[in-house]
């Protein structure tokens, strides 16, 4: 069996991306955007295509990601930040609604929507990850823009304008 397999596609031109930075734990979240912001330069990503806006928390995130989404300026969505384990239950309550809300919007509106959300036990974790992490959102983000607009589904006017120019090169014909 010889299935069509598509590759990821890492080329960044055109695409427009938003980003979301939570500033609490603002160290590990600005070192992750400027990883981010590096990669997708890298990619060739437009720093004109970027939007970069911060709210206060991991909380915060998700709302401000369904307004960028629903404006259907962007081709991916990128969240930023860490929430790192305290003495309490607080951090499984942000992590995980911060998450959940990420998702929501991606399901919800078909745009492609990256957790970059560090969840580690320690500040020097976050620390240590956050490069990479950021350079991980701009890769995934670039690839799954690219994905969600090769699995979109034709339009019924592109049917149509194939048809009419069916329709055009059969009246030639007789």
């Amino acid at each position: 069996m010889n299935p069509y397999t598509m590759t990821p596609d890492l080329n960044g031109e055109g695409l427009h991306i938003g980003i979301v930075r939570a500033r609490f734990n603002e160290d590990i979240g600005l070192a992750e955007l400027e990883a981010c912001l590096s990669e997708l330069e890298a990619l060739g990503v437009d720093e004109r295509d970027v939007m970069v806006v911060s709210v206060p928390g991991a909380l915060e995130l998700g709302l401000t990601l369904a307004q960028m989404a629903e404006t259907y300026e962007f081709d991916a969505l990128i969240a930023l930040g860490a929430v790192i384990r305290g003495e309490t239950y607080h951090f499984e309550l942000v992590s995980n609604e911060s998450a959940a809300a990420m998702t929501r919007v991606a399901l919800e509106t078909a745009i492609p929507v990256i957790n970059g959300v560090l969840t580690t036990d320690t500040d020097e974790q976050a620390e240590v990850r956050a490069t990479g992490k950021g350079q991980d959102c701009a890769r995934a983000a670039v690839e799954m823009a690219n994905l969600a607009a090769a699995l979109e589904p034709e339009s019924e006017d592109d049917f149509d304008e194939e048809d009419d120019e069916e329709e055009d090169e059969d009246l030639d014909d007789e």
